[in-house]
């Protein structure tokens, strides 16, 4: 289905300690959180609140394990008008990506974002009025040009709690933003958390997508997350995360409509869990088994 060559598979340090909710997880030291991604068999991870920021320093810690670094998230705040602090703090995090050898650039815009808030994504999230939408546009366009200095790519998260987290969303910066520019970062999680389909979105943005983040939602949890209007961080720690292939989420048509793509890049898994509750290098081994099996990588 996949070429080995083409397609990698990683995995978030957020498994093992979370950068939204640093108190789940925040006693795991970052080698243990390491050498357990190299146990379960990924060649490679993102960024994570404990990683050093300085390459030579990181790599110290990567390369004795073979671990490559697949991307690093970077917030935007184009919507609350801060396009000059944005960009000059994009060229460094880029820099540092450019020289850990990584290709794509994780964004997200977090302006007016309610991610980690106590309150319901649903009811408070932003809403952009036509100023904020060509603000994002415009200003993702400019960090895919300096992404493009270096011959690197942007790719878009979209997130709960900011302003691009339904499908509606997500088809309007696709619509607004240049398809050789700003690419797609599929979140199977998010998107299913969001109203939305994994699959349906996958098929739309075929040729754009560059990224796969595979996290999977607990239905029933997530059924509780409407009942009691939970705030995303309270839903977390509900456990409405988990491994792909543990979850509600049918993977195997997303990986036939990307597969016939012939898709390139990473496989990332998340699962946001509180790792008491959840074992990390269970849920990674649990992860790694199930895409063995379907995609026999």
């Amino acid at each position: 289905m996949f070429n080995s060559s083409q397609v990698k598979l990683g995995i978030a340090p957020i498994n093992w300690t979370n950068d939204d909710l640093p108190e789940l997880g925040g006693h795991i030291p970052l080698e243990q959180c390491l050498d357990e991604m190299v146990q379960a068999g990924f060649q490679g991870c993102e960024l994570g609140n404990k990683f050093p920021r300085k390459s030579e320093d990181l790599k110290s810690y990567l390369e004795p394990r073979s671990l490559q670094l697949a991307s690093g998230w970077f917030s935007t705040y184009f919507t609350e008008g801060k396009q000059e602090e944005t960009l000059h703090d994009f060229i460094s995090h880029r820099d540092f990506l450019y020289e850990m050898g990584t290709q794509q650039i994780i964004v997200s815009e977090c302006g007016h974002c309610v991610q980690g808030k106590l309150q319901s994504v649903f009811d408070t999230k932003p809403v952009f009025n036509e100023l904020q939408w060509k603000a994002l546009a415009d200003g993702l366009e400019k960090l895919a040009t300096l992404a493009q200095e270096k011959n690197m790519e942007i790719t878009y998260h979209y997130h709960m709690g900011t302003g691009v987290q339904t499908r509606d969303e997500v088809d309007r910066l696709m619509e607004l933003t240049d398809p050789e520019k700003v690419s797609l970062l599929v979140d199977t999680g998010h998107i299913t958390y969001a109203g939305g389909d994994a699959l349906s979105l996958t098929k739309a943005y075929l040729p754009r997508i560059k990224y796969v983040h595979l996290k999977d939602i607990r239905g029933e949890v997530l059924d509780s997350v409407h009942k009691q209007r939970m705030s995303f961080i309270d839903s977390v720690k509900a456990g409405v995360f988990t491994v792909p292939g543990d979850g509600m989420i049918d993977y195997r048509p997303i990986f036939e409509a990307l597969s016939s793509q012939n898709y390139r890049g990473w496989f990332v898994v998340e699962a946001e869990q509180d790792p008491d509750k959840a074992n990390p290098l269970e849920y990674a081994q649990k992860a790694r088994q199930y895409l063995r099996e379907t995609i026999n990588l």
